[in-house]
């Protein structure tokens, strides 16, 4: 069965948490009669597995782009309608890794002006390489790049060292930049270290 993995509290449409027991037991006694059958067997969501990976992963992303999710409950209908509403084309849209971002950089992106996004090197961005689709979204909208290149360095400021600073953000100085990505990132996460990732426009 395909990993559940969701942090924001799923709830039965009567308000009740839908609870981890019912994953263990697993019994027909033990789904409550307000619970769509799929939450506790994905076997049975309508469309076969690949089906499914693929609008939970694209509710995932949906969810990213806005921190104010994770902090909200969905009942268990919420989610059965939002993974159904994905749009009719994602299945032939090319496959890329997602990013969510913040609107000012999101326009950067969309322009053309911003070629160089930042990271910290956590266990998620060390999966991408050179030549991977990178898809950024911002609320409703997205815009599909290409990986260029990767570098890594110990910390921001090193990057910023090796990077040029009008590729990050061609508005903002060297320490206006230093201050807004620590905003961001806390110590904790810079100690991670830092990927550069080059990134080019790609037309669909």
């Amino acid at each position: 069965m395909p990993l559940r993995i969701f942090t924001p509290q799923v709830l039965a449409p009567t308000g009740a948490k839908l609870s981890k027991s019912l994953l263990r037991d697993r019994s027909a006694d033990a789904l409550p009669a307000d619970v769509e059958p799929w939450m506790l067997d994905t076997t049975r969501w309508e469309g076969g597995t690949d089906h499914y990976v693929d609008a939970l992963l694209w509710l995932v992303g949906e969810l990213l782009t806005d921190p104010k999710h994770f902090f909200r409950s969905f009942t268990v209908k919420e989610l059965g309608r939002l993974m159904n509403d994905r749009p009719a084309d994602l299945d032939q849209r090319p496959r890329a890794h997602e990013m969510g971002i913040y609107k000012r950089y999101f326009d950067l992106i969309a322009s053309g002006e911003k070629t160089t996004e930042i990271r910290v090197n956590d266990s998620s961005r060390q999966r991408l390489k050179e030549g991977d689709l990178l898809r950024f979204k911002c609320r409703d909208e997205e815009v599909l790049t290409r990986i260029t290149r990767i570098a890594r360095y110990r910390d921001f400021d090193e990057m910023f060292d090796h990077e040029p600073v009008s590729s990050v953000n061609p508005t903002a100085s060297r320490e206006d930049q230093l201050r807004n990505v620590r905003e961001i990132y806390p110590p904790e996460r810079e100690a991670l270290g830092v990927m550069a990732i080059g990134i080019e426009l790609v037309e669909t």
